[in-house]
């Protein structure tokens, strides 16, 4: 059994801890933030992700999984520090390393052994040999350690799957020996494990999601040429996808990605890369593309309705992506910003994100349920793609709309199915069917 320190329990850490501690391992989560720790000792999760809560009920119960906001409790007696706090974006897209470097100074003045400090934030290239430095002058006496960056690759409403099931481990360190240790720690994932340097795994990690936040926006961009066309974007994505070198993932026109991956691992990978006096025409494009996606979506619903000044528009999702309550760079706040300013009356539902939406959309009324909040809107706006929203009673919305309005951002239904039912209907990208 190994003895491992996880700093952060957030979406990543804490999914790594109770991941590692049903490996069998002995894991301490550490956070700084007491009300979040003292609900995690009471079975309050902070987040919600599919299978978590269940995943650390039961690795707490059998003594491999604590909580803690002392580093010297959490170091203890640990081999492996990860470092899995947030680093989030500035406005020009530089990665904010405050906490990263918080966690490696007290690392270092609280570790008494020899120890291996693994990076599991997305953190800029470079930041392991920052890391390193701080660190080794940040201790009251010397004492040996190493550094690891070992990215993390999880997608939310899916994370624990993602860790139990990767497609790769990326490792990187100046010390091999150092990398082959934590190896050992994933081997029973049973998965491609890939050594590199450290510059090199981090980089893995932004070319990684830039890449796939660049087929999102390829495929917008697809979807418009589809419309002007008359072809029918989702057709055209099944025909890519059976091409293997293309794929069929992250072929799904609509409001583009949000969240805490995709939009700051594409900014900071172009702030990187003009800050070494790199030209990052794509990646620039890549952003220009997603986020026009929101305020063509209000365009559209405006053309619709002839004017959005005094209507009702009710919003079907808020969480920037289904099976999560993540609202994190969410399409829906920048839709519900733009509608409001435009005149219109904003209201809402999400099967497990109004709570956190509240503070975030002070212009939206709040619904618990799909029905109540569809009653008189003048339109409605798909802008998460719930399973639950694919099986509404859609003769009954229709019925309780002051107009049968649908905007489908995310295409979730069959336009002439709409039609047949009596909806004014528009999507992305299908043709005459949808532009």
């Amino acid at each position: 059994m190994k003895q491992i320190c996880v700093i952060g329990v957030g979406y990543v850490g804490l999914v790594t801890s109770a991941c590692f501690a049903d490996l069998g391992n002995r894991v301490v989560a550490l956070d700084v933030n007491e009300q979040r720790i003292a609900n995690l000792k009471k079975g309050v999760m902070p987040i919600y992700e599919p299978g978590l809560e269940e995943l650390v009920e039961r690795n707490v119960k059998a003594g491999r999984l604590s909580f803690t906001t002392s580093y010297a409790e959490a170091l203890k007696g640990a081999q492996f520090a990860f470092i899995a706090v947030g680093t989030p974006s500035s406005v020009n897209g530089e990665a904010d390393l405050q906490y990263v470097a918080d966690a490696a100074r007290t690392i270092a003045r609280t570790m008494t052994a020899s120890l291996i400090i693994i990076n599991k934030s997305t953190v800029p290239v470079g930041t392991g040999d920052w890391v390193a430095d701080i660190v080794k002058s940040a201790q009251p006496e010397p004492i040996p350690f190493s550094v690891v960056s070992c990215p993390e690759f999880l997608s939310e409403g899916v994370a624990i799957g993602d860790f139990m099931q990767p497609h790769r481990t990326v490792l990187g360190s100046l010390d091999r020996e150092a990398a082959e240790q934590v190896a050992q720690l994933h081997l029973p994932l049973r998965a491609p494990i890939i050594i590199t340097d450290l510059r090199t795994a981090e980089m893995i990690k932004y070319a990684s999601n830039a890449f796939l936040a660049t087929k999102i926006s390829f495929i917008n961009e697809i979807a418009n040429i589809c419309e002007a066309l008359g072809a029918d974007v989702k057709e055209v994505a099944v025909g890519m996808g059976y091409d293997k070198r293309i794929g069929s993932l992250f072929l799904n026109a609509g409001l583009g990605w949000g969240g805490s991956c995709f939009p700051k691992d594409v900014k900071a990978l172009a702030f990187m890369a003009a800050e070494k006096g790199r030209h990052p025409q794509l990646l620039n494009a890549v952003m220009d593309i997603n986020y026009d996606r929101r305020k063509m979506a209000v365009t559209r619903l405006e053309e619709m309705l002839g004017s959005l000044d005094g209507k009702v528009v009710g919003l079907l999702g808020l969480a920037f992506k289904p099976n999560t309550d993540d609202m994190r760079d969410a399409p829906s706040v920048d839709i519900a910003q733009d509608l409001a300013a435009r005149g219109a009356a904003v209201r809402a539902y999400d099967p497990i994100a109004l709570e956190g939406a509240r503070a975030l959309l002070p212009e939206a009324t709040m619904f618990t349920d799909p029905y109540r909040m569809a009653e008189g809107c003048d339109a409605l706006v798909v802008v998460t793609e719930w399973n639950e929203f694919k099986q509404l009673d859609l003769e009954r919305i229709h019925g309780s709309l002051k107009r049968p309005v649908v905007f489908d951002g995310r295409n979730i239904y069959d336009p002439a199915y709409m039609e047949l039912l009596g909806y004014e209907y528009r999507c992305f990208g299908r043709g005459s069917d949808g532009g």
